[in-house]
């Protein structure tokens, strides 16, 4: 149900200076519904310089259930945000931070008393199958992909988030499935662009200008969706304050790109490359052993996954204000 107007709301958020959190906490801020917010994070930093006056830092690990008692308590809301996605940490610190840290932020949100638990699941929840429709619409069941262990995760994560929630009534659990999140605070942040266009992604993200010269990259013919991390923000903001029922979420900016897009905005000659044969050798690649985490992601490039937003619009009354090409344009052209 929708909050009432006059309620006001403490809102926690874990991870808030990510690339997520830089598109909700403004949001947090804006609105008259949130009176106070509770930064949760393990590397100290001021909210104040950020303009963000309504939040509070707590020092914290989700590792740690004791921390994450303290800094929850009297919270109304918990947006989960603290997730490790590149994978260069050990793989137990990993699975100790984004499963396990899970689990203990929505056992202290519960324990807390809190009203909602918001958590940022990913499109890599539904793994990278085959036989998944397209568009994948939430009634689809997630499935752990094969190899790319952020995506297993995700979707081992929504399972056990559910069994969780049985236990939990008082507690609404709201997941949030967005594709890549692009943006002017994901420049430089991570491997924003997959597969055969990662290298591209790494030399020009971070770097606000197109090319000198249209220099030839192959572009293969691969459906993409990418969404701004402010309409994942707004998605966020409209999950905390229960503008729809609980459940799962398909979030992304209007449009289906392929590589020959990307290509073209960072300045580059597009190749066109068919799909099939980049799918095949992507698969063949995912199961050769001994892949490190990095290269995992191949397995992405394999089976792309288009998600149907419709649910978002009707239940939650989101609509993104940047399509997924306005949104590539933000981070490859922040000033622009």
């Amino acid at each position: 149900m929708p909050v009432a107007a006059e309620e006001a709301l403490t809102v926690a958020v874990t991870g808030p200076t990510g690339t997520f959190g830089e598109g909700l906490v403004p949001l947090l801020q804006a609105d008259d519904r949130v009176a106070r917010v509770v930064g949760i994070a393990r590397r100290p930093f001021d909210p104040a310089a950020r303009g963000w006056t309504k939040m509070e830092y707590r020092r914290g690990d989700v590792r740690d259930p004791a921390a994450l008692r303290a800094a929850l308590e009297g919270a109304d809301v918990v947006v989960h945000l603290a997730f490790l996605i590149t994978g260069n940490a050990p793989r137990a610190t990993v699975r100790a931070v984004n499963v396990d840290g899970t689990l203990a932020t929505f056992r202290a949100a519960a324990d807390a008393g809190a009203r909602r638990f918001v958590h940022a699941s990913s499109v890599a929840a539904y793994g990278f199958h085959r036989d998944n429709p397209r568009p994948i619409r939430e009634d689809w069941p997630v499935r752990p992909a094969d190899r790319l262990f952020y995506a297993r995760e995700k979707a081992e994560l929504e399972h056990l988030l559910e069994a969780e929630s049985a236990a939990a009534p008082g507690l609404d659990l709201y997941l949030l499935r967005p594709p890549v999140v692009l943006g002017p605070h994901a420049v430089g942040a991570k491997d924003v662009l997959p597969g055969p266009l990662a290298p591209l992604g790494r030399r020009l993200l971070g770097r606000p200008r197109r090319l000198p010269l249209p220099l030839p990259v192959l572009a293969p013919d691969l459906p993409l969706q990418f969404v701004h991390e402010d309409d994942v923000g707004q998605a966020l903001l409209l999950c905390a304050l229960g503008a729809g029922p609980p459940g799962a979420y398909n979030v992304a900016g209007d449009g289906v790109l392929t590589g020959a897009d990307v290509a073209r905005e960072f300045g580059a000659l597009p190749l066109p490359v068919p799909a099939g044969p980049v799918q095949l050798a992507a698969r063949a690649a995912a199961r050769l052993p001994f892949l490190p985490p990095a290269a995992e992601w191949v397995e992405a490039v394999g089976a792309p996954v288009v998600m149907d937003t419709g649910k978002a619009r009707e239940q939650l009354g989101w609509r993104p204000r940047y399509s997924g090409l306005e949104a590539l344009r933000a981070t490859v052209r922040p000033e622009g």
